[in-house]
């Protein structure tokens, strides 16, 4: 081959190099309005909320995981990894030291400015309700570079759908209170579980009005005298002891559900993990229903 063929053959292998590469550059705009560059999907990640460390997952990307917050336990793959604090104020040093290439985190993390001003690329995520699960995925899926996200979401619609078809005709309308802790703080209408418990046909004692997480009153959960109560076995305990709370009908009537642990820590992220949560919720409102 002559000299010149030589130099317009490795052009043209040189070019389609650059146009591979480009091919594989990425662009997300995050929580902030900011929008993060990627020269290609990462494959060494750090994950600062139990939420996107499932979403990841679920979009079939857990083996880029390389460090997770300390309340991030499902899939339990994850478990095995480095646990680098908690999620609003983690272990810098030892993130940095993971070598990611990028980190996600939610917007009420302190660390994002300092992660960036060492290099690190950072991506901004927080689900709050259902849209935001289908958006999330959705962003995770172009950071990824996976195009998992429109299934995924499907799946947990048609589940959540499921779940609310297969309440007995006696569970629906249900006055709830589910509490979130014993503040106590409660999940209100506006919330991703009172989104869940909306669609399962329940009525929450909490109007949207109070916000999506209120501290409460107890008081208040006596005036509104609910059906059923929703609560961890994290913060059950004494609460037939409550002032005022003996009256209740839930209590009274021992209209209680009580979730394990793991149960609820399902019921109390919104991510890929909330069909789950409506079948658990589905099942309390059918078997207190009796």
């Amino acid at each position: 081959m002559k000299m010149k063929h030589w130099i317009r053959f490795f052009s043209a292998v040189l070019g389609l190099g650059v146009l591979s590469l480009a091919a594989h550059a990425l662009e997300v705009t995050d929580e902030r309005g900011v929008t993060v560059s990627l020269p290609q999907p990462p494959q060494r990640i750090v994950t600062l909320l139990p939420s996107l460390t499932e979403g990841v997952c679920a979009l079939g990307a857990c083996s880029r995981l390389v460090g997770v917050d300390n309340y991030s336990n499902s899939p339990s793959a994850v478990r095995a990894l480095p646990q680098l604090g908690g999620g609003l104020d983690p272990n810098v040093e030892a993130i940095v030291a993971l070598r990611p290439d990028a980190v996600l985190l939610a917007k009420s993390s302190r660390v994002t400015q300092r992660l960036e001003a060492l290099g690190l690329k950072v991506v901004v995520l927080e689900p709050k309700s259902h849209a935001d699960v289908q958006r999330v995925l959705g962003k995770l899926d172009q950071v990824l570079g996976t195009r998992e996200a429109p299934n995924v979401w499907r799946v947990i619609d048609a589940s959540v759908s499921a779940a609310a078809q297969s309440l007995p005709d006696r569970a629906k309308g249900l006055r709830v209170y589910f509490e979130v802790n014993s503040a106590p703080f409660a999940a209100g209408e506006s919330s991703f579980i009172g989104e869940t418990l909306t669609r399962l046909g329940a009525k929450n004692i909490v109007p949207a009005s109070l916000g999506p997480f209120p501290k409460l009153n107890p008081e208040y959960v006596v005036r509104a005298n609910p059906d059923l109560i929703m609560v961890s076995v994290r913060s059950a305990q004494g609460l037939e002891q409550r002032p005022g709370w003996g009256g209740i009908r839930a209590v009274r009537e021992g209209r209680i559900c009580r979730f394990s642990a793991d149960e609820s820590d399902v019921l109390v992220r919104p991510g890929p993990r909330m069909d789950e949560a409506a079948r658990l919720m589905a099942r309390c409102l059918t078997e207190k229903s009796g």
